[in-house]
């Protein structure tokens, strides 16, 4: 039977023995580890969507065509989505610290290799070790939970749900300006003194957590997972390349869905399974996983629909003419609203517990979207969906990573997050293949997208948002998910 050391009541855990013991006896500052963590984090944001806007670039200087440069984004989802899940469940096993230093490590080689990169194999190679920095979100949030103050816990979580949003924001911000005036080497070059930074202080400003579930990685569950979500995200990247009806994408597909059924059947009967897949039957997760999986379609969505209509030009009558630069300023009222929402989400979290931001957040992403899809005419309305859009994400994922630390044990947060990345980056995924695919099916006789295909993309990103709502609508409220957690043996939640 595997042995646990679980959080006390009203304050850190107490150390488990060996090195967490004397690592617990150390003095935590709430400022370093914030700071450090969200250096991490936003580094790793930063780097998922910095290169998007500059394939064009990297493929024309590596010579490859805008298809095969593609890869660039896609090793690095499909890395992060399979090691994702093995690293949280490492971090519970052997400690987050420990893993999240080896995390950054791999993070801060594969960006200097992305940064020397002379060839698209390379390149991809590098942004196969950067991937594996989708662990940093449940490593960080595993060891907030384990190392501060309870009364921290919930706002600090918020700003670092917050932080990975707004890294996401970024990079589609400074992608236009780091490219025209430096070059694509420097998308690499600058985030990497971001990961220096986390690196070192992560080595000698945070504590090594002191709750442990000691056990053995999942290596059949391992395999099966890593098959069934290669498959589907692979065949939503390439299928709009490929075709939807494209034989490839549809056993792609198929085999994908087949692998994560046989993973559940796995997982059920496994003793130390890699993700505890009767997690998924607690109201407060499932709830909380579709939230995420409507967020991450919306998120990405917006990062597609809004920057390609201020770039198109004014001439067609509905675009903006706006540079790569310009268009990505516009995404800054955005960020600043994620700066905003999340911590402010987090002391919600406090006082009324996640659902009421949830719901908030749900409501203003579905606000923001139905703007735009009614009349995206005058470039306030783009505006005004922005700042909402950021409201919307500040708020929901920071009450999504609450609400699943609020309905899972201390020594199974690693795990439990974990799966909530994963669902979040499916979702990412599948916004931006199905918006790119609206977008190029009502092209104009030039070969733009037509004004039909931008109202089509805001209606389908709203009603994504409605189903955000609907998910949260449907999770517990604070007094019943409280009583849940008393009942598991959860004792380290903020008291409402």
């Amino acid at each position: 039977m595997s042995s646990t050391t679980t959080a006390a009541p009203g304050g850190p855990a107490p150390a488990a023995p060996g090195r967490a013991r004397h690592a617990a006896r150390r003095p935590v500052s709430s400022t370093a580890v914030v700071l450090y963590l969200s250096l991490g984090g936003l580094s790793f944001a930063v780097l998922q969507s910095l290169v998007a806007p500059a394939l064009p670039t990297i493929g024309a200087d590596l010579g490859v065509a805008t298809g095969q440069a593609s890869w660039v984004l896609t090793a690095y989802l499909l890395s992060a989505a399979v090691l994702t899940p093995v690293l949280g469940r490492l971090g519970d096993m052997v400690g987050k610290r420990r893993v999240m230093l080896v995390v950054l490590a791999l993070l801060l080689a594969g960006t200097v290799l992305a940064a020397l990169a002379p060839s698209l194999g390379v390149l991809v190679v590098g942004r196969v070790l950067q991937g594996a920095a989708g662990a940093v979100m449940p490593l960080s949030i595993g060891i907030v939970r384990d190392t501060l103050p309870r009364e921290k816990v919930s706002v600090t979580i918020g700003l670092l749900s917050a932080i990975f949003g707004i890294g996401a924001g970024v990079g589609i911000v400074a992608a236009g300006p780091v490219v025209e005036h430096l070059s694509w080497h420097w998308l690499f070059w600058l985030p990497a003194v971001l990961v220096v930074v986390a690196l070192v202080g992560t080595a000698v400003g945070i504590p090594e957590s002191p709750v442990r579930k000691a056990g053995r990685l999942d290596l059949p569950g391992t395999v099966v997972l890593a098959v069934g979500l290669v498959s589907v995200l692979l065949a939503v990247t390439e299928g709009q390349t490929w075709g939807w009806g494209d034989p490839r994408t549809l056993g792609l597909l198929v085999l994908g869905a087949l692998a994560l059924v046989a993973f559940v059947q796995v997982e059920l009967r496994t003793a130390e399974p890699l993700v505890d897949v009767r997690l998924f039957a607690v109201r407060g997760v499932w709830t909380a996983h579709l939230v995420a999986l409507a967020f991450g379609f919306a998120m990405f969505g917006t990062f597609v629909l809004v920057p390609t209509l201020l770039q198109l030009p004014s001439q067609v009558g509905y675009g903006f003419g706006k540079s790569v630069s310009e268009a990505g300023l516009f995404l800054l009222p955005t960020v600043v609203m994620m700066v905003v929402a999340g911590p402010v989400a987090g002391m919600l979290v406090r006082r009324v517990g996640p659902k009421v931001p949830m719901l908030l957040g749900s409501v203003s992403v579905t606000a923001a979207f139905v703007v735009p899809a009614v009349s995206h005419a005058e470039i306030g309305q783009v505006v005004v969906s922005g700042v909402l859009t950021g409201i919307g994400i500040g708020m929901a994922l920071a009450a999504t990573s609450n609400a699943i630390i609020e309905s899972v044990p201390a020594d199974q947060t690693g795990e439990a997050v974990s799966a909530n990345t994963v669902v979040r980056t499916v979702g990412s995924s599948i916004g931006t293949a199905v918006v790119a695919a609206l977008l190029a099916g009502g092209a104009t006789p030039q070969g733009l997208p037509a004004d039909s295909s931008f109202t089509a993309g805001f209606w389908a990103c709203a009603g994504v948002g409605a189903l955000a709502l609907a998910a949260a609508l449907a999770a517990p409220s604070v007094r019943r998910r409280r009583q849940v957690a008393r009942e598991a043996g959860i004792t380290d939640v903020d008291a409402a």
